[in-house]
């Protein structure tokens, strides 16, 4: 199956400068992007608006590591969980992803996430 939703942590992820940017570009070549965070609100009122979905524990009662977050997150881009990459700075919420039927990555620095990213959809991003 290729993959078309990229799901994005925003605490540890969203939030490390150049981050944004990465997933601004891969939303503007067609594929679908979504914030998935464990929060009640985010504290940027504007990054909604450059996803496609946002999907917030605190909104729709439970939350990351349960399969179930994930799945919603793919539902909302119209998509199935095995089209999608999720990427979190936390191993155990990334586990969660994969047990959903995710391809995860664990976030540790923007360069390398980047170089997974462009291998994952084919893609050049430049970090």
């Amino acid at each position: 199956m290729d993959l078309r939703g990229l799901l994005l942590d925003y605490a540890g992820v969203l939030d490390e400068p150049g981050m944004a940017s990465v997933a601004r570009a891969v939303r503007g070549v067609g594929v679908r992007t979504a914030v998935v965070s464990n929060a009640d609100q985010l504290a940027d009122p504007a990054l909604p608006e450059a996803f496609d979905a946002v999907v917030l524990s605190g909104v729709v009662g439970f939350a990351k590591p349960d399969a179930e977050i994930y799945r919603l997150a793919a539902r909302r881009l119209g998509l199935e969980p095995a089209e999608c990459v999720f990427v979190d700075d936390l191993r155990r919420n990334v586990d969660g992803a994969v047990d959903a039927g995710m391809v995860g990555i664990h976030h540790s620095d923007l360069e390398s996430t980047v170089m997974e990213l462009q291998a994952l959809f084919d893609l050049e991003l430049g970090a």
